[in-house]
């Protein structure tokens, strides 16, 4: 019969010195009670701080943000949603131990957090932000998110959302070029692109920028 736990630290990308470990951290609590063994659900709350600092520290030595747009991020990284997205992308879900029809987003996001705890127990720190890095980058965007960033500045500042509005489109059907305005802060800003995503991109760092600067460089 296979090894499926040698299957499962093959789709972490870690292997477990202490393979108890590892099989309490795919252990839901539905399965415990009716099995009487350990749950992952204290891994889940030691990892859910590891992953916290990881994902800080990431988003700090990246630099280019405000501490209200690293705030806004970190939110939007270690939320329910892209947890259990890293964790079914990676194959892991299978693994858990769970009774009842099937584990929610909840379970399978959780999982995630237990198992940053569980590489972090064995392994250390430095094991655990590998595997961290691996399965939910949070590094800069290799193709910036201005449209993004530009919502995290205004949002981090209380203000309203930033609106686009198209004002031309010109060149030929296969070849046209775009031109949009973005709103926001008070101030606005045009951009141009070959489609309305990346004219609305062009507009939004722009705008980006001269609300920047005009606080003063502030990030």
């Amino acid at each position: 019969m296979p090894d499926l736990w040698a299957e499962a630290e093959r789709r972490l990308g870690y292997t477990f010195a202490d393979r108890a470990l590892l099989e309490t951290c795919f252990t839901h609590a539905s399965y415990a009670a009716e099995h009487g063994c350990e749950s992952n659900e204290r891994l889940e709350f030691l990892g859910d701080a590891v992953l916290g600092f990881l994902v800080t520290d990431e988003l700090y030595a990246a630099g280019g943000a405000s501490e209200g747009e690293m705030t806004a991020r970190r939110i939007r990284y270690v939320a329910a949603p892209p947890l259990a997205e890293a964790v079914r992308r990676a194959g892991l879900d299978v693994f858990l131990r769970f009774a009842g029809v099937g584990p929610g987003e909840k379970a399978v996001s959780s999982l995630f957090e237990a198992l940053v705890a569980g590489i972090y127990l064995d392994g250390g720190l430095s094991a655990a932000r590998a595997f961290v890095r691996a399965k939910l980058p949070v590094a800069a965007d290799r193709d910036p998110n201005y449209k993004g960033d530009l919502q995290e500045w205004l949002q981090a500042r209380g203000l309203p959302t930033a609106a686009y509005e198209t004002i031309a489109r010109e060149g030929e059907v296969h070849a046209p070029l775009f031109t949009v305005r973005a709103v926001g802060g008070g101030e606005s800003a045009v951009g141009t692109g070959g489609s309305l995503r990346a004219a609305q991109k062009a507009a939004a760092k722009n705008l980006l920028d001269r609300l920047r600067a005009g606080a003063g460089g502030e990030e």
